[in-house]
């Protein structure tokens, strides 16, 4: 089972949170969310496989979204948590989206976190040749490169260490199963675009997050029950780069629906 850890809040029918990270993160990235959501909720935080302390918890096959997004439920039925408000960050909010698609009685609600609903042009070419090279190219430089194009601001800088900083944890061929997996996830999000979910969904995405942010602005305008928070002078990497405001508009949101 995937490595996790909770903080337990006082009141026993305090409502959960679940954080799930990004590829090539870890759930250290959550560390301005655990000092303020403590406080009121139950969290429950987890290293995908492959990440973190689940590092060495892989598969010999080849990874598919369904069977990633199966080892957080697998965690999730271990705690005999009920149902949980989902908080993902980049790709994992894809793993949100796919458990509310495949399990909408455990989620409460979703917060996508830079979320990444559509690869454009841009990022499908990047993802071609990274597919081209993976073999050949040491997986941290491909890495460093594809974190840098993400998020190329200076003051995306804390954010883009941070990432590259935990993907040093993973191995190659950790990496380069990873790398496959996003690369083919384009029909897999045309299907999170065409079919609505009755859970509520919350997107809070930094106004410099041009690769992602476009697309996030049409879903929200197709599909009932989507608000859409933008952070200003963030990227991508939003529970970091602006924490505080990150922060207390999730709360504000799950307030509203306790």
């Amino acid at each position: 089972m995937l490595h996790y850890k909770t903080y337990n809040h006082k009141e026993i029918d305090s409502p959960w949170l679940t954080f799930i990270h990004g590829a090539g993160g870890s759930s250290s990235i959550w560390f301005s969310q655990i000092r303020y959501f403590k406080k009121d909720f139950n969290l429950l935080l987890i290293d995908l496989r492959g990440h973190g302390k689940s590092k060495d918890i892989y598969s010999k096959e080849s990874y598919s979204f369904e069977n990633i997004t199966d080892d957080v439920v697998e965690v999730i039925d271990f705690l005999k948590i009920k149902n949980t408000h989902l908080v993902g960050i980049s790709l994992g909010t894809i793993i949100i989206m796919d458990l509310a698609h495949r399990y909408p009685l455990k989620v409460s609600s979703l917060t996508m976190g830079g979320a990444v609903m559509y690869l454009n042009f841009r990022a499908q070419v990047l993802m071609k040749l990274g597919m081209l090279f993976k073999h050949v190219i040491p997986y941290l430089w491909l890495y460093k490169f594809f974190a840098y194009v993400i998020m190329p601001k200076k003051n995306h800088k804390e954010s883009r260490s941070f990432f590259v900083q935990e993907a040093k944890k993973m191995n190659q061929k950790e990496f380069i199963k990873w790398f496959s997996l996003v690369s083919s996830v384009n029909e897999l999000l045309t299907f999170f675009r065409s079919k609505q979910i009755k859970t509520p969904v919350l997107y809070l995405m930094g106004a410099q997050d041009y690769m992602f942010l476009p697309s996030v602005k049409l879903i929200v305008e197709n599909h009932k029950d989507s608000t859409l928070q933008i952070i200003s002078n963030c990227g991508h990497v939003v529970n970091i780069e602006g924490s505080d405001v990150f922060n207390k508009k999730l709360k504000d949101y799950l307030l509203d629906r306790l």
